[in-house]
């Protein structure tokens, strides 16, 4: 059978567009749209007719369902074997300057970047996989040396990027190159591209990497040599500010590192200060919703207004698409690898450093493989792989130092949720340093994850005592975001220098029976379950999430001596708080609200938690089982429910 390549359905495709504008970008988005009726492939038919029957077959050996996706992601792609270098299209390496820039949250050093007057290799790398393309597939080659792109790598069906041993691209980081070449020309906001931030559609800046609904495609390093720089903590000409910079304020309460955002400063625009560009009222461009909707979307002041808010309140006001116009005059920063709606991927081999936000964001991407990457960016949200609304994904043999969670699985938020789950994803044989969450699940997850698989993991946790992990296994959602989490199995992880020893908190809101800065659900804890995630940052909570079948097992955390001397491999061992019903504010009768439910921790050694008196922390949990688990030496065999 021919391949045929699956289309998304879109937010926008039902909607009337009034003005000559809106038709235009409206045409265009539903042409992209219209090229990914090719995406689904026979294997990928067989997968969904196998999916039917693999709930049993999960109940009777997970893990061999693990096996079974592995084995079948490590078929090989193939490519046309033929070469397309790019320099034979008139690229030419960049001589190197040093700058002052951000290399972290806290730190800066001296850098290397593209010289004044370094030649810009966008056209010929564009014109290197048109021609690769068009002559149905092959190889584009990056060879050894330091090119300068000023622009997104656009991927294309059939094409595969290849950086040799050396070779070290240098991405712009003036976000105007990411605002000059999408398909939609959206006047002053820039010429933009179909992209997802933070799990809500918009049209926004390209990414360093994009894709959008195409098949056989691959990216790939020869070794850790081949490096893609997102320069992200490099100043913006002419200016103290940097890609990291729109993040504004950290939420976190007590954090040990990561506590500033480089180049912020009181009353400086960011993605969390409300945005003059944006409208006043969602009556601008939600003239449908009764008063109440709208108050209730909006909430109270003009903090909506900020881009980061503004998004998903045109999501939960049901803007379509065409509508959700971001790029220049806003802060959202792109991603440095987005691939949305491809099937037949596969990212391997190299080093990606200093990214302006998520490291790696594939969105509706099916039979997806994720091997031997080193995902290093200590900058804010430098999450190092985040698949998302994701079918058969493979991750093997990465080593994660991230800025935010190492590996964090999406599936949607608000109403964007049209994608559906993420879903039948095994990590194996990874290794992670500093980060939020080693393995994590959400925090958007509106559209359900299930039947993820990890196994045979180091959380190395090496920087332990300036940039510690926060938390090894972490689920994080809230009545907002709401999902399901279910058929998730852990084991044989080894955390030797252990997690964060101290607490850190989100706050609560007013009238919750959890008080702000009592439950380390933002660190502290080896296995994290926080179902009241930054719940004040989200007006709308009427989503209760369900959270079921849990297993864990074979976890091993060694302990490291504290600033005050002690040995400790944890402030807390295990930390689960349920959904909390007083955080709902939509209408009546409000939906159940569940606890968490079949939550399975077995033949695991935790260490010793600093809170020794409290080993643990569960709320709005049943039937928690504990078998020959182990904290503080001691070992315990019990079933707790609270």
């Amino acid at each position: 059978m021919a391949r045929r390549r699956r289309r998304p359905t879109s937010t926008s495709r039902n909607s009337t567009i009034q003005t000559n504008k809106e038709t235009k970008m409206s045409t265009t988005i539903n042409q992209q749209r219209r090229t990914m009726m090719k995406a689904v492939s026979a294997s990928g038919l067989a997968a969904i007719g196998a999916a039917n029957g693999a709930q049993a077959a999960i109940a009777e050996d997970p893990w061999a369902r693990a096996k079974e996706i592995a084995t079948r992601l490590s078929q090989p792609l193939r490519f046309r074997e033929q070469d397309f270098v790019i320099t034979d299209f008139g690229a030419a390496p960049c001589a190197l300057t040093k700058v002052k820039a951000w290399v972290s949250h806290d730190d800066q050093a001296m850098v290397d970047t593209q010289a004044p007057g370094a030649k810009d290799c966008y056209p010929a790398i564009k014109a290197a996989i048109a021609a690769c393309h068009q002559a149905g597939g092959g190889r584009v080659v990056i060879p050894a040396g330091n090119w300068y792109v000023a622009g997104p790598i656009v991927l294309l069906s059939n094409v595969h990027v290849h950086l040799k041993k050396g070779a070290h691209v240098y991405f712009s980081n003036d976000p105007r190159d990411y605002a000059k070449y999408g398909d939609v020309d959206c006047g002053a906001n820039g010429k933009l591209v179909i992209t997802r931030w933070q799990s809500n559609d918009c049209l926004n800046f390209a990414s360093m990497i994009y894709a959008y609904g195409q098949d056989n495609i691959a990216l790939t390093g020869e070794d850790w040599t081949s490096v893609l720089n997102g320069q992200g903590g490099v100043p913006f000409a002419g200016s103290t500010d940097c890609w990291w910079t729109w993040k504004g304020k950290n939420r976190t309460i007590n954090p040990v590192s990561q506590a500033n955002t480089p180049g912020d400063a009181p009353g400086k625009i960011n993605q969390r200060i409300a945005n003059p560009a944006n409208p006043t009222s969602l009556r601008d461009v939600a003239p449908h919703l009764t008063e109440a909707e709208r108050q209730l979307i909006q909430g109270e002041g003009d903090k909506w207004r900020a881009d980061e808010q503004y998004l998903p309140a045109l999501s939960e006001a049901g803007v379509p698409l065409a509508k959700r116009v971001f790029g220049l005059g806003h802060y959202l920063r792109p991603s440095m690898v987005h691939l949305i709606g491809c099937t037949n991927v596969l990212l391997q081999g190299y080093h990606v450093i200093h990214t302006p936000f998520w490291q790696h964001h594939p969105v509706h991407c099916r039979n997806l493989v994720f091997r031997n990457v080193h995902a290093e960016s200590h900058g804010p949200n430098s999450d190092g792989f985040d698949p998302e609304a994701c079918d058969m994904v493979l991750v093997e043999g990465c080593t994660f130092d991230a800025g935010d969670d190492c590996i964090a699985i999406k599936a949607g938020k608000n109403r964007d949720t049209q994608y559906g789950p993420s879903q039948n994803i095994v990590i194996q044989d990874c290794i992670m340093h500093s980060g939020h969450g080693a393995v994590t699940l959400g925090s958007e997850m509106a559209g359900g994850i299930q039947n993820v698989y990890a196994q045979n993991l180091v959380f190395e946790n090496t920087h332990w005592a300036t940039n510690p992990l926060n938390t090894a296994i972490r689920l994080k959602t809230n009545m907002n975001r709401g999902g399901y989490l279910r058929n998730f199995y852990v084991r044989n992880v080894k955390i030797p220098n252990g997690v964060q020893t101290s607490p850190s908190f989100y706050a609560s809101l007013p009238g919750s029976p959890i008080a702000s800065k009592t439950v380390a659900t933002a660190a502290g804890a080896v296995v994290t379950f926080d179902c009241d995630y930054t719940p004040t940052a989200d007006t709308v909570r009427l989503r209760p999430p369900v959270v079921d079948n849990i297993q864990i097992s074979n976890v091993t955390v060694g302990n490291v001596k504290t600033k005050q001397g002690a040995l400790a491999s944890c402030y807390q061992a295990i930390v689960i708080l349920g959904p909390v019903a007083s955080d709902y504010n939509g209408p009546q009768p409000m939906p159940a609200v569940v606890p968490v439910t079949n939550v399975k921790i077995s033949d695991c050694d935790f260490g010793t938690p600093a809170n020794r008196e409290q080993p643990w922390y569960l709320y709005n949990v049943k039937g928690l089982q504990l078998t020959r688990v182990k904290v503080a030496g001691k070992e315990i065999s019990t079933t707790l429910s609270a």
